[in-house]
């Protein structure tokens, strides 16, 4: 076998969840715990080695993969290009930002910025994200707003998004958002964890500016007014994420007989049961399973009345 069923990691972090991820997952999960970081080989912010996967034989997935890149990555790619995360709203997240990478090169030592996308997999009735500013937002309102943490203004400003199971949005870096409470997602992201809080106090923290000063950090806020149309482009359709997520990753909605091409990804099933098999590997698969897929495992295919989400960085 070379496809790596996943155990779950949950780090710490500062808002609730709801025991979605433990009734999703067939192992062992924290109910307590929002966030699963799935085949990460990130950290989180300045507390490393939190957020590291770890594989089911003991081995830091990070450490696995610098002993044989080849085997992991393949011979075209250097690092893993991708965070994948299962994420489980209890409340409504902080509004928050995320670098690009322009702005994560020039003040945060990392070429990856923060783009990301939601394929959501349960949503209780009226769920919401917010989404972009509605109007044109002057820099300065912007900080009177972060630095008196005037919650409700903020967040009266935003486009508020309703989704429901099965939709998938790009929220692009930059962009202003919120994920509502009462929803369980599949997150795909560049491999990094920079993200700007406009609001903080009401989630028992001081700050959220990524040790750069609000001053800097509030530059990599797109305060643009996003219309509907614009947001509508951020919808997937025909393909589960629209063309704009290419530059940075990819993202897949694969059913029984659909084949998988080789290279490192993450899998996540988010309906029903099948199998996956390839040249070396034959495995069973059911809702709630999260899978690592090395280059080595070859070309794959999926069999059975099942959806697979497949996530892995973007084409060289």
């Amino acid at each position: 076998m070379t496809v790596e069923v996943l155990p779950a990691n949950q780090p710490e972090t500062f808002y609730r969840g709801a025991g979605r991820i433990a009734g999703f997952r067939n192992v062992p999960a924290l109910p307590d715990r929002p966030e699963d970081w799935v085949g990460s080989v990130t950290t989180r912010f300045g507390l490393g080695p939190s957020g590291l996967s770890t594989l089911s034989d003991g081995r830091v997935l990070a450490e696995a993969i610098t002993a044989d890149p080849r085997w992991w990555l393949g011979p075209e790619r250097t690092d893993t290009g991708v965070l994948v995360k299962l994420l489980d709203a209890g409340q409504r997240l902080p509004l928050h930002v995320h670098p690009d990478r322009r702005f994560a090169t020039a003040h945060l030592a990392s070429p990856y910025g923060k783009t990301e996308a939601w394929v959501i997999v349960s949503a209780r009735p009226g769920a919401y994200v917010h989404l972009g500013f509605a109007r044109d937002v002057p820099a300065d309102e912007l900080a009177g707003w972060v630095s008196g943490q005037r919650t409700a203004q903020m967040l009266d400003a935003t486009n508020k998004i309703p989704v429901s199971a099965g939709d998938a949005i790009l929220c692009p870096a930059g962009l202003p958002h919120a994920i509502g409470d009462g929803i369980l997602l599949v997150e795909v992201q560049e491999p990094t964890d920079f993200s700007v809080l406009l609001e903080y106090e009401n989630f028992g923290l001081t700050d959220g500016h990524l040790g750069l000063g609000y001053d800097l950090a509030l530059r990599c806020v797109d305060r643009g007014r996003w219309t509907p149309e614009r947001l509508d482009r951020l919808r997937g359709g025909q393909r589960l994420l629209p063309e704009a997520a290419d530059e940075f990753f990819a993202a897949h909605r694969l059913h029984g007989g659909d084949r998988l091409e080789q290279g490192f990804s993450v899998l996540v099933v988010v309906a029903g049961e099948g199998r996956l098999t390839g040249e070396q590997d034959d495995l069973s698969l059911r809702r709630g399973d999260t899978l690592l897929v090395p280059y080595a495992a070859g070309p794959l295919r999926v069999d059975g009345d099942l959806e697979v989400i497949r996530l892995a960085a973007a084409a060289p």
